[in-house]
């Protein structure tokens, strides 16, 4: 009977785990390790802005008035994945509200991701985990776009437009150097009245 129980424990180690169990149970994960991939260089446009969730909106809409003024493109492109959609549509939201007559086109989809695990005791098999990410991407277009697709938004209002000098958007911003400070006349320069001036009894 030990012997059947040793071979029955043997075959779970040997038996490929389920990435969505491994995912949800930490005693599991403990036992294995994720591969790390090469890292590469995403070769981008120079009218493309890659969204991330730490990155800066400020940032961003500096980098699309470098598109726009410096490198004269008629357009920019956001992209974003899983949780940084959210703030894709809030830099796109931004951008529309400092440079008028943006056309519009907003496109949503999802893109595979792939993780490998290596088990870190043996007999266990190595787990691959696919996984699928919402993807954005939101097209703002000083020309005309294509008005029958589904994602278009015509501009907005221009009077809902606050446009920005594109200067003051891509310098860097330098911290405190005392604009304003000290400025101020000093009280009190000694013209002050001298009481009491000793005119003494004697």
């Amino acid at each position: 009977a030990q012997g059947d129980s040793s071979a029955s424990y043997h075959h779970q180690l040997c038996r490929p785990l389920d990435s969505t169990a491994l995912r949800g149970n930490p005693e599991e994960m403990d036992k294995y390790r994720r591969v790390e991939k090469p890292k590469e260089t995403p070769v981008k446009d120079d009218d493309e802005i890659r969204v991330t969730a730490m990155g800066s909106v400020s940032a961003y809409v500096s980098r699309a008035a470098t598109v726009f003024k410096e490198l004269e493109k008629p357009q920019v492109v956001i992209k974003a994945t899983g949780n940084a959609l959210t703030k894709a549509v809030t830099l796109a939201e931004v951008i529309k509200r400092r440079f008028k007559d943006l056309h519009q086109i907003t496109s949503l989809g999802t893109t595979e991701i792939v993780d490998e695990y290596e088990p870190l005791e043996e007999g266990l098999d190595k787990v691959v985990d696919t996984r699928n990410v919402s993807v954005i991407e939101i097209k703002l277009s000083k020309e005309a776009l294509d008005t029958s697709d589904k994602g278009y938004q015509a501009p907005i209002d221009a009077s809902l437009v606050k446009e920005v000098d594109a200067e003051e958007l891509t310098k860097p911003r330098g911290r405190g150097r005392g604009k304003g400070r000290g400025k101020g006349a000093g009280k009190g320069k000694g013209k002050g009245k001298d009481k009491g001036k000793g005119k003494g009894k004697g």
